[in-house]
């Protein structure tokens, strides 16, 4: 076989706010590969399938922190992709593998598993739903809720960016342990997704006053954060006394030079005994959890008993404008690129 074409999005350039397709990001056509024989030197060749956009791209285009993108190299994520050719014999051909370091590229030979895994699904899920209510932002709302809210019923939660693949999931838990859940959003959709999903007070936080909704509806127990800035000053100034603050993300002040809003009630954290934990994806005690809950949540979500919502976007060299629309709020829900089909 004559070699194909192996299109790339190619980090290209630090942004002072929000990333710019074909500025930041650049859709490259230049590289070709030879999928018979292309060396695996004792790897795998992979043909990506689909792959996930999320906030903390944002962190990673800054350049300080040692897993940031390189200039000139493909952006990297969680991804789903299938096996092509193999000399690992712990890798088949035909397997899927699901992780961390999927280059946003059409092909790739990969050394060895390292942070992928191999993935089976349930015949009723797309792949994509792996890399949302089944993948990384399903096992972070459920592991952080878990491990950290201590939930009892009757209490109150707020859920920051309500209709996201984090959110939403937060808004069911937080349910089904009987909490009253505050929940909030940018736009009137998404604020009907959220009342779908049980959420007793949904609103949209660019019409309507956050600290208004609060004084009224609550105060609040426990507050999963998403935003940072303002709204979590404003759940600071709502909380109860020994409530439990999630900090999950704070895209509020992402796309800032500072890359984070500065907070100017701390000090309601001592006045109010209050609970914080912070986390990432990568800080939760996922082996504590992740059996029970690919043991539990895709079942759930094949069976509709879990709802998700999910942004499709077809095609890889859109990937800019997906990571522009998640930076900047417009997505509509959990956004993933998918790149081909099997």
């Amino acid at each position: 076989m004559a070699p194909i074409r192996n299109a790339r999005v190619l980090f290209n350039s630090i942004p002072d706010g929000y990333p710019v397709p074909g500025e930041t990001t650049v859709y490259d056509t230049t590289e070709t590969i030879d999928l018979e024989n292309v060396a695996l030197n004792g790897g795998f060749l992979l043909k990506t399938l689909v792959l996930s956009v999320d906030p903390y791209f944002r962190a990673l285009m800054r350049g300080a922190h040692p897993a940031s993108f390189k200039i000139g190299a493909p952006l990297y994520g969680f991804g789903i992709a299938v096996v092509l050719r193999s000399e690992n014999p712990d890798v088949a051909v035909g397997e899927h593998v699901y992780g961390f370091m999927i280059a946003h590229q059409e092909y790739a030979v990969v050394p060895a598993l390292g942070m992928l895994q191999i993935m089976d699904k349930l015949p009723n899920l797309p792949w994509s739903v792996y890399l949302g209510a089944a993948g990384l932002a399903g096992q972070t709302a459920y592991i952080a809720w878990k491990e950290y809210a201590n939930a009892k019923a009757g209490e109150v939660v707020f859920v920051t960016t309500g209709a996201g693949g984090v959110g939403s999931m937060v808004i069911q838990l937080a349910k089904q342990s009987g909490l009253k859940v505050i929940a909030s959003a940018g736009t009137e959709e998404k604020v009907k997704f959220m009342q779908s999903l049980g959420a007793d007070v949904a609103f949209n936080y660019k019409t309507t006053d956050t600290r208004t909704v609060l004084g009224k509806e609550g105060p609040i127990d426990v507050y999963w954060d998403n935003v940072g800035g303002d709204v979590l000053e404003a759940a600071l100034e709502n909380a109860a006394p020994h409530a439990r603050f999630l900090q999950c993300g704070a895209i509020s002040g992402y796309n800032t030079a500072a890359g984070h809003q500065p907070l100017k009630n701390f000090h309601l954290v001592g006045a109010k005994s209050l609970h914080i934990h912070g986390f990432t994806g990568a800080h939760l005690p996922m082996m504590k959890y992740l059996g029970e809950f690919y043991a539990t949540v895709p079942a759930k979500l094949a069976s509709g008993e879990l709802k998700y919502k999910e942004e499709v976007t077809h095609g890889l060299e859109k990937m800019g404008e997906v990571i522009l629309a998640v930076q900047s709020g417009t997505s509509k829900a959990k956004a993933v690129v998918v790149v081909a089909e099997e």
